[in-house]
């Protein structure tokens, strides 16, 4: 019986940048009714997210005001607006 694979296709957008295209063993999300994290073969849904943070393979996060995700068989692509740094 073949391996499943370990990580899924990741791509994080603004309506100004591509901040995130590549493979990814764990997003970790900011959803409307709660935190929740997809992993490889999630069962697909399409959400609203709240402000707060994306992890992404719990080591690389980033601020986010709100966005949407659609998770699919091994895809994820969320569009976001970036919280703005308070300098």
């Amino acid at each position: 019986m073949p391996e499943k694979e370990q990580s899924f296709k990741v791509l994080i957008m603004t309506p100004e940048r591509v901040v995130y295209e590549g493979d990814a063993e764990s997003l970790v999300l900011p959803g409307e009714k709660g935190v929740f994290e997809v992993l490889p073969y999630h069962k697909r849904l399409l959400s609203r997210l709240l402000r707060g943070r994306v992890i992404l393979n719990n080591q690389h996060s980033f601020p986010i005001k709100r966005g949407v995700v659609k998770v699919s068989l091994n895809e994820t692509v969320l569009i976001v607006e970036e919280e703005e740094s308070k300098i």
